[in-house]
């Protein structure tokens, strides 16, 4: 995958929802970024933004419906229509931002690190096998697979919360506004 940075992990040691401190197999202490809420968050909504940065110094922002968990410290997305995200990545601007938000409790989480652009090579082949067994999606669909080592997590929420609103208030005010309801399963139904 990406080569490791020197620059330290940044997130919450202390709530094993947002990063977890435990021993690897070699019996090494480290600390895995993306905990089990965060995993659950990008799983669950697929959707994330992802914002970079154009060599001139504007901001690049690019939806990627392909974003996903690759492992405990990496998020990955396929470049399917990313060409400006790519080109930033490849003209020396890696670090990138993804946010991904449940649009319907109003929270999510922000991830920061280098980004790798990955065309050909065993991680391109892992990413085309991912993708094809997750979303049924055609390798020749797919130009590159990008890796995102995440050395910042954080969450999210929207300000909607300030007023001592609740998950489920939110959830019913958002499910309301945008005619939806929830359906046995708990799965977003569209009403009417």
């Amino acid at each position: 995958m990406s080569a490791e940075s020197t620059r330290p992990v940044v997130a919450c040691r202390t709530n094993p929802n947002l990063g977890v401190l435990h021993r690897n197999r070699c019996g090494t202490r480290v600390f895995t970024v993306l905990g089990e809420d965060m995993q659950r968050v990008v799983d669950e909504q697929r959707l994330g933004y992802v914002a970079s940065v154009c060599p001139d110094g504007t901001p690049n922002l690019s939806p990627k419906g392909t974003t996903a968990v690759w492992d405990d410290d990496h998020l990955v997305f396929a470049h399917l229509h990313s060409p400006q995200t790519v080109a930033n990545i490849e003209a020396g601007n890696r670090v990138v931002e993804i946010n991904v938000v449940d649009p319907i409790l109003r929270k999510g989480y922000r991830f920061k690190g280098p980004a790798t652009v990955h065309r050909d090579g065993p991680v391109y082949e892992s990413g085309l096998r991912f993708y094809r067994e997750r979303s049924g999606l055609t390798s020749d669909r797919i130009e590159a697979i990008i890796v995102v080592k995440i050395e910042y997590a954080a969450p999210v929420t929207s300000p909607a919360y300030d007023d001592g609103s609740t998950e489920p208030e939110i959830e019913q005010r958002s499910l309301e506004m945008y005619g939806l309801m929830r359906s046995r399963r708990g799965r977003r139904q569209p009403t009417g």
